[in-house]
């Protein structure tokens, strides 16, 4: 209902296109045109029907501990009304029971003994429901208000004998009433701001200073500034233990960098010149500068944060049942409320201010925010959980479908297997070393930009190996290449190019060959003008975690199936060795895209995981596309889930995480309703035939704790470790 309120309010302004409530991180996202409304106008606005506006949220570090501040202030002045609050509950409760004679002015003497306290615990959730009216907003506040006004003024009214003679005061009631009420809302801030801890932490991430090299008349030296006065191409110097700024390239120095609070890997990655550096990360204990390559929300911190509080601010499906719950909870509320008065009061005759107290307890009792929060809080929890173990989830809808997947699709090269392909074998034929031999491969496919070519390097970069000088190099497209050392000419690539040079294939070397490539190895030739050589290959080697993470998926009854455009035999094979006995081979990326649909046309709900590059159209397609990362290229748009580090136990416990958030979803809804359909008839007057009261200040705790409760399960999920990482 809160959020509601707000959201119906600012977007009657003009100038307002759009605005979206966070209700668990107290954020409004709000699109607007500057020359009609101004921020302040909408600020305005949000206090004058009762909250507070606290300032600009922009993911800036400063800015958001003034703001953080603001809360701890407002949880002060709370903790404060409570102390107040039931401190002179106490000693109204005590003069109600005592023996104490005041020759007939108890009233007087509670009325003296309330005033002041009433009107400190109560007055921010009077002025809050009366501005709610106002603006015809009608939420809790104003059932608050109800509650709250109607015992004091009834026991106004009483005690100067405007409602005849009544022994029936409510003082102590509307003050406690007040006092629980304001507990419910303190206890409820306090547990939100727990459930933002995991974007809290990552935004903390965030550094607010760096220290840039500079050269000032042909004199280089290093200064200090602040992180938004860094700019791309700047260099940045780091030293042990120092927080890495933004991203960029190292040009000079090297050490272990911890990428654990960003990409989720726990061990420290050597960094060496050329290599990435992340914003955020920690730099263990070497010396080493960069040149900055991303600044801004463009680097890949602000990307997971911006991703990760999408995801929170977004609504899964499910949210729609418990917004039109809520919708017309009030009213119906008020209109039981209404009958159980008559009843208590026309029907059976109860005094009026006992049956004023069931109407209040009724009111008070029934509580929506443990609807709106059993939703939210448990998918900021949910959302946060992932984003710590390196996960990213989009949206609401993500989580919910996740949860329901029956089929994984997944691309071989770059997912089940590491996507580079290295140096495997090498079969020598000469009389040659051979180091010499790979010398001489290595120096004619320095200058080839075929992937065998970088895989001959075993992918480190070609100018760190010692090579020979080549003279007259050519590229044949689809064949290999061929050029000159020491004057003497070679041929290095496929069976075709031998052929083109009248090199011939003797019968043992080309069943090598064949052996070769079904070994799931890919294979060149390397010869003179007469004789082979060698036979070199690559492969591409096996991620460690892949069949661990398969084999869970078959245990939580999840089919797979290996979805490739590579051949049949080394399909197969990788297959195998991860226990997928479903393999569909040769493919193009639009037949992997009609398998996708042919799926789902059999009723599977399916998740597809590839590199977010050439299976962008089955990413998109499949029910929740789950894209490999790099842990420096986030592939934001690629797909549902990402996985920063490209590990695939992450997308096992994607998985897992989403049936978790999503089971306590239904846990917290069930306690919410739980809460009304067992207190509401009690507050009712239920048990009244066995002499049991349940007075407005019970209903007021019931109703803190109803919201507690809920907060707390969500809290829950902090502490859960998904199945896959027991193991």
């Amino acid at each position: 209902m809160c959020s509601k309120a707000v959201t119906s309010t600012i977007s009657k302004m003009p100038g307002v296109y759009s605005i979206h409530v966070n209700l668990i991180s107290e954020t409004a996202e709000v699109i607007f045109n500057p020359t009609v409304v101004t921020v302040k106008d909408i600020g305005d606005r949000i206090n004058s029907i009762g909250y507070e506006y606290m300032g600009i949220h922009d993911n800036n570090s400063i800015n958001n501990n003034i703001i953080e501040e603001k809360h701890k202030q407002n949880l002060r002045k709370k903790l404060h009304r409570i102390i107040v609050g039931f401190f002179f509950s106490a000693i109204l409760m005590y003069l109600m029971f005592s023996n104490f004679n005041f020759n007939g002015n108890e009233s007087y003497i509670q009325l003296a003994i309330t005033i002041l306290p009433f009107i400190y615990v109560c007055s921010p959730i009077i002025i809050s429901g009366i501005n709610s009216i106002k603006h015809h907003n009608l939420n809790m506040d104003v059932m608050y208000t109800l509650g709250i006004g109607i015992s004091f003024i009834a026991s106004l009214l009483s005690t100067f004998g405007l409602l005849g003679e009544s022994h029936f005061m409510l003082y102590d009631t509307s003050i406690m009433l007040g006092s629980f009420l304001m507990l419910g809302k303190y206890l409820e801030d306090r547990a939100k701001s727990k459930t933002s801890d995991s974007i809290n932490k990552l935004v903390e991430l965030k550094a607010t200073e760096a220290t840039i090299e500079k050269t000032i008349n042909e004199k280089t030296i290093t200064e200090t500034v602040d992180i938004n006065k860094v700019l791309k191409g700047n260099i940045v110097v780091i030293k042990p233990g120092e927080k890495i700024p933004l991203d960029g390239q190292i040009i000079e120095g090297k050490s272990y960098v911890d990428e654990s609070l960003v990409t989720g890997e726990s061990t420290p990655i050597e960094k060496n010149v050329g290599d990435v550096v992340i914003g955020g990360s920690i730099n263990k204990d070497g010396t080493f500068k960069f040149k900055v390559t991303n600044t801004g929300d463009k680097t890949v911190l602000s990307q997971i944060i911006s991703m990760v509080q999408d995801a929170q601010n977004s609504s899964p499906p499910i949210q729609k049942l418990a917004d039109k719950v809520i919708t017309y909870f009030i009213p119906g509320i008020l209109t039981i409320a209404v009958i159980c008065f008559i009843i208590w009061y026309v029907i059976y005759g109860s005094p009026l201010l006992y049956s004023l107290s069931i109407f209040i307890s009724i009111v008070v009792v029934a509580c929506p925010c443990a609807l709106g929060l059993a939703i939210p809080t448990a998918l900021t929890v949910g959302v946060g959980l992932a984003a710590k173990n390196g996960i990213l989830i989009k949206d609401g809808q993500t989580l919910e479908v996740s949860q329901q997947i029956t089929h994984v699709l997944l691309d071989k090269t770059g997912t089940i297997t590491v996507g580079q392909p290295v140096l495997s074998n090498i079969i020598n034929y000469s009389t040659e070393s051979d180091e010499e031999v790979l010398m001489i491969a290595r120096s004619i496919e320095q200058y080839s930009q075929h992937p065998i070519a970088q895989a001959l390097f075993n992918n480190q970069k070609k100018n760190e190996f010692e090579l020979y000088d080549v003279d007259e190099f050519e590229n044949i497209s689809g064949k290999g290449v061929q050029a000159t050392i020491n004057n003497r000419d070679y041929i290095i690539g496929n069976k075709k190019i031998l052929n083109d040079n009248n090199v011939p294939i003797p019968e043992n070397i080309l069943k090598d060959f064949e052996n070769e490539e079904l070994n799931m190895k890919t294979s060149i030739i390397l010869a003179d003008n007469k004789n082979i050589i060698a036979i070199l290959s690559v492969s591409d080697v096996i991620k460690e975690n892949s069949k661990k993470a398969i084999d869970q998926l078959h245990k939580m009854n999840i089919k797979t199936t290996m979805i490739s455009g590579d051949n049949k035999n080394t399909s197969s094979i990788v297959a195998k060795q991860v226990d997928i006995s479903n393999v569909v081979s040769e493919v193009l990326p639009q037949e992997k895209l009609d398998y996708v649909k042919k799926l789902q046309s059999e009723g599977e709900i399916v998740a597809f995981i590839g590199d977010g590059i050439n299976d962008a159209p089955s990413l998109t397609k499949s029910n929740v596309g789950i894209a490999i990362g790099t842990g420096t290229d986030v592939a934001i748009e690629s797909g549902d889930i990402i996985l920063i580090n490209g590990d695939l136990l992450n997308a096992v416990a994607s998985i897992q995480i989403s049936r978790k958030t999503m089971s306590r979803v239904r846990l917290n809804l069930f306690w919410a309703f739980a809460y009304n359909v067992v207190l509401i008839p009690i507050a009712a007057g239920a048990l009244i035939p066995w002499n049991i009261l349940f007075r407005p200040e019970y209903s007021a705790l019931a109703m803190a704790l109803s919201s507690v409760t809920v907060i707390t399960l969500s809290l829950l999920l902090r502490s859960y470790v998904p199945e896959i990482f027991r193991e």
